[in-house]
Formats: C-alpha cells, sequence, structure tokens
C-alpha cells in the first residue's frame, strides 16, 4: 500500500472518549509519512521530524496505537543519528519521536515502549540494541525505568550548526541522557570472535 494513499483521516485530532488503559490500544506498524505527522500534533517538546529523515536511514520502523478507529499516539524508530560514530552502529535502533495524545493514561509511553520491542526484536533481526535520548529539562526518565532501559551517558546539549554546516533552528539544546536496552540475540561464535576483533 502506498502509504500517501492512506485516509489523512484517520491521523488528525478527533473527539476521543476517556482511555482507561493502555491494554484498551491497537499497535500497529504505520508508514512513516503518518507517523511523523502524528508526532507534529502531539510531542510537547520535538514537533518537527520531516518523513525523509526517518526512511532515508539503514533502518527504520514507525508504530500507530489505535483507539475506537484513530490514532492516539505514535513511535518513531530509525537508524541512529550518530550511527556512523557509534561501534556496530548498523545493530542499533533510536526511538527518535514518542508522541502521546491527551486522551492516553500515564503509562501508555512505558507499554507502547513494551509492544514496539517485541515487534522489532521478531521483525528487525538485525536489531540488538535500542537507544533513546531524554530530554533533561522535560522528562525525568520515568517510563524508560519502567522498561527496564539503562541510563549509559548524559550528554551536554550543543547545537548541530557548526562553521562549516548551518542547520535549522533545533527544537531543543538541553542536556540528554541515553537510555539503552539490549535485545537478547544468540550468535553464532563466528560472529562473536569477527566482533570482538
Amino acid at each position: 500500500m502506498n502509504p500517501i494513499d492512506e485516509r489523512l483521516d484517520l491521523f488528525s485530532p478527533t473527539p476521543t472518549p476517556k482511555i482507561d488503559s493502555p491494554k484498551q490500544l491497537n499497535l500497529e506498524v504505520i508508514s512513516a509519512i503518518h507517523a511523523c505527522h502524528l508526532n507534529s500534533l502531539w510531542h510537547s517538546r520535538l514537533p518537527k521530524i520531516h518523513w525523509s529523515n526517518v526512511v532515508r536511514n539503514t533502518a527504520y520502523i514507525c508504530f500507530g496505537a489505535k483507539f475506537g478507529g484513530f490514532y492516539v499516539a505514535t513511535g518513531i524508530w530509525s537508524s541512529p543519528v550518530a550511527q556512523n560514530r557509534m561501534t556496530n552502529g548498523e545493530r542499533i535502533l533510536e526511538l527518535r519521536r514518542l508522541a502521546i495524545s491527551e486522551p492516553c493514561p500515564k503509562n501508555t509511553a512505558t507499554w507502547m515502549i513494551a509492544k514496539m520491542v517485541k515487534i522489532i526484536a521478531k521483525d528487525l533481526t538485525e536489531i540488538d540494541r535500542l537507544i533513546s535520548y531524554q530530554d533533561t529539562e522535560v522528562h525525568l526518565g520515568t517510563i524508560y525505568k519502567a522498561a527496564n532501559w539503562i541510563p549509559v551517558v548524559t550528554s551536554k546539549g550543543t547545537s548541530w550548526t557548526n562553521d562549516t554546516r548551518k542547520r535549522n533552528v533545533e527544537q531543543s539544546i538541553a542536556d540528554k541522557v541515553r537510555w539503552e536496552y539490549y535485545i537478547p540475540r544468540k550468535r553464532s561464535t563466528a560472529t562473536a570472535e569477527k566482533e570482538t576483533t
């Protein structure tokens, strides 16, 4: 199915009754175009992400959580922005955005992460590490702690603009905590030896 042909009205704000539990939601894989659109509606800190910045990566997958036939939350994953600076970066997937609409209960984020991780583990077998960056100005990392992720490093927020390349105005330059989650994978001895040399 061509994602541009999907009905956009399913991806627009709509009056939704209160959701008592995230278990009432249905999670499905959706196109990057629509995930980015949903993110622009609901992400309080980083609403801007163009779908082309998602699909041009080595790997990507996007999710939408539905309630009553309409989307109420979205998650956008891709190869890390800094993949070339990471060891085995081709086996890492970064949670670029997680945006949840008002009717969702507060534990929706942790529920979504758990569900998305299961699908990634099953469908993207080349991925064995997941990362995400917590904006320290507005979040405490609670959703990652609840999902059994590990805080690895805190980096000082800096601008992506430099002397040789001007970037768009940053949506946030707050300090970030990188959280990680390892997906258990069985690897052959030969593969393991190759990775350590």
